[in-house]
């Protein structure tokens, strides 16, 4: 067992809440590595289930579920355990969601990919110390398409409404929507 979890009490439950099942599983078992005792949820319902039975101590919630959106995950563990340290992580960064999570309770935001010592340093740092600036910032394409992919969200996944709002031909959108996300 880590020396960083003997102070925290002996409440370990953590609950992880992320539709990707391989990668929910293999952050259980590292998470449990290091003193936690998961349970996983891969779906809004199944999250909040969870929370509304047996409230744990920490949670990490993806924010973009299939069957909805995280912070609602995140709400109820918050007025189920006030106490409850919740990190929202995403691979969709952006700093309206992040506001909105730490209003409704979460302690950090986390953009993916973040490994189990990030998660855990997150969960378990107590100061008010700002974050180091990241070490590889990400590329212009990379942001472009991020960008892309937030107005394909708010559009509803309507390729036709989000290429109008880019001003960009829908076949053009419709082919930087099928490649993999750049580097």
């Amino acid at each position: 067992m880590t020396e960083e979890l003997k102070d925290i009490g002996p409440d370990r439950s953590l609950l992880l809440v992320d539709d990707d099942e391989a990668f929910v599983r293999r952050l259980a078992k590292a998470m449990d590595k290091r003193g936690f005792q998961s349970q996983t949820a891969l779906s809004v319902a199944e999250g909040k289930s969870m929370a509304l039975a047996r409230p744990p101590a920490f949670a990490v919630v993806d924010l973009r579920l299939a069957d909805g959106n995280g912070l609602d995950v995140v709400q109820t563990l918050h007025e189920q355990r006030p106490d409850c340290r919740v990190i929202v992580l995403t691979g969709y960064g952006a700093i309206a969601t992040a506001v909105a999570a730490v209003k409704i309770g979460a302690i950090d935001y986390l953009s993916k990919p973040a490994d189990a010592n990030d998660i855990t340093k997150a969960l378990l740092e107590e100061g008010e110390d700002l974050p180091a600036p990241p070490e590889n910032l990400m590329s212009a394409d990379r942001v472009r398409w991020e960008h892309i992919q937030r107005v394909y969200e708010m559009c509803d996944r309507n390729v036709s409404e989000t290429a109008r709002r880019l001003s960009m031909h829908r076949r053009t959108l419709q082919r930087i929507l099928a490649k993999r996300s750049p580097k």
